[in-house]
């Protein structure tokens, strides 16, 4: 997939054209999975692009903003390789942004390293992606975020002594398991199993993975799958084997929970308990501002997840860098502009911490709850500016 879109951001330059002046573009590649398993993310994250030039119109004034899409396809790495190769080569973009899949992430690296372009990542979320090159920011989430701070709560908070990890086979899921182990056993508790689950292309059966950690008896399940079918796959065969009426708890990083898919969850899935960086239930005025647009833009039904915010503080932090630098976006000089920089998101105050240019945020204990027939997220605690802690305690590759 390729395409261009000029008009879409044309407000944000009226000013310029308003003087008489002649706007310079900056050309923005976005690698996103338009198609396959991952295209659901893609249109959040593109959805939320989009938002947050219409509510922020005149954001990257006077410049003119070009996208130019490129589809990673998938999560093996070559297409998004390519993709990234062809929009520097061929495009001459000034920036490359976007990315679902942690595997295209690392794939693109050297490519986007050597054109040294800046690189600012809306979503993969494995730990030390940012440190394979001064030219990476991020601004979705590190794995750690939300599975530090997830271990911590369920020592401390649900009194938990026994955990079963149920993570997909890849890094961002092996990130979920250290990251919740290193944490819930600092406070007390033991992980008495691990179980790889499968790759994130298509849905396993869960069944003999779910069956093994309830053999376990344990206090909590702690399960990290990518969103999306994925993590109604999950909830179906927790509901089926009878999990809850067996005593494990279900938690897990918000991943698990992600707004565009709860209603498909059913009720097994009340009572789980998440934590992440957001959720469309957050009672912020930023945040009700985006959900009432999105309700109006793309109808009363449809709602943003959290790949749709990180689409639009990508937008955000692409802009403050494109007017610090009035236009010139060498490598060097973008990710300078980043580092410290703060915005009022809709997930709540967020900023780019100078050391590892990767976010610091609030994390959300949450509960799903059924409120008028609905299941809904109901937030129980606040963890504040939450920065990835594996490269705060130097785990394994983010002790660089």
């Amino acid at each position: 997939m390729r395409s261009r879109l000029v008009s879409l951001f044309a407000a944000a330059s009226l000013a310029a054209f308003a003087a008489g002046a002649t706007a310079q573009t900056v050309k923005i590649g976005v690698v996103l999975t338009y198609t396959g398993v991952g295209a659901e993310f893609a249109q959040q994250i593109d959805r939320g692009m989009q938002m947050f030039v219409k509510l922020n119109p005149n954001a990257f004034a006077p410049y003119k903003v070009e996208l130019v899409k490129r589809d990673a396809k998938n999560p093996g790495g070559a297409d998004a390789k390519t993709a990234a190769q062809e929009l520097i080569t061929q495009d001459k973009v000034d920036i490359i942004t976007g990315v679902i899949y942690s595997s295209n992430a690392i794939a693109m690296e050297p490519v986007v390293t050597a054109a040294k372009k800046p690189f600012l990542i809306m979503n993969a979320g494995t730990a030390w992606i940012t440190n394979l090159s001064p030219v990476i920011a991020r601004v979705s989430f590190s794995m750690w975020h939300a599975g530090h701070a997830m271990g911590d709560a369920a020592a401390k908070m649900m009194k938990a002594k026994t955990a079963v990890v149920g993570y997909t086979d890849y890094p961002p899921g092996k990130d979920s398991l250290i990251a919740f182990k290193t944490a819930f056993e600092a406070a007390g508790g033991k992980v008495i199993d691990e179980i790889p689950m499968g790759g994130p292309g298509k849905v396993p059966d869960f069944t003999p993975f779910f069956q093994r950690a309830k053999d376990r008896k344990p206090d909590v399940f702690f399960v990290f799958v990518p969103a999306g079918d994925h993590a109604v796959g999950v909830m179906k065969t927790y509901g089926a084997l009878g999990m809850k009426q067996a005593g494990i708890r279900l938690i897990g990083p918000g991943d698990i929970t992600q707004d565009t898919k709860l209603q498909s969850m059913g009720d097994a899935a009340v009572g789980l308990i998440t934590v992440h960086h957001y959720n469309a239930n957050l009672d912020n005025p930023a945040n009700k501002r985006l959900v009432a647009a999105w309700k109006k833009e793309y109808g009363a039904d449809s709602t943003p997840d959290f790949m749709a915010v990180q689409g639009y503080d990508g937008m955000a932090a692409i802009a403050h860098g494109v007017r610090a630098n009035k236009g010139k976006l060498d490598a060097d000089s973008f990710i300078n502009s980043l580092r410290g920089w703060k915005f009022d998101s809709p997930r709540g105050p967020i900023s780019i911490d100078p050391r590892t240019r990767d976010i610091v945020m609030n994390e959300y204990l949450s509960e799903l709850t059924k409120s008028g027939g609905r299941l809904v997220q109901k937030n129980i605690g606040t963890i504040p500016a939450v920065k990835d802690m594996c490269k705060e305690l130097r785990v394994d590759r983010c002790g660089k």
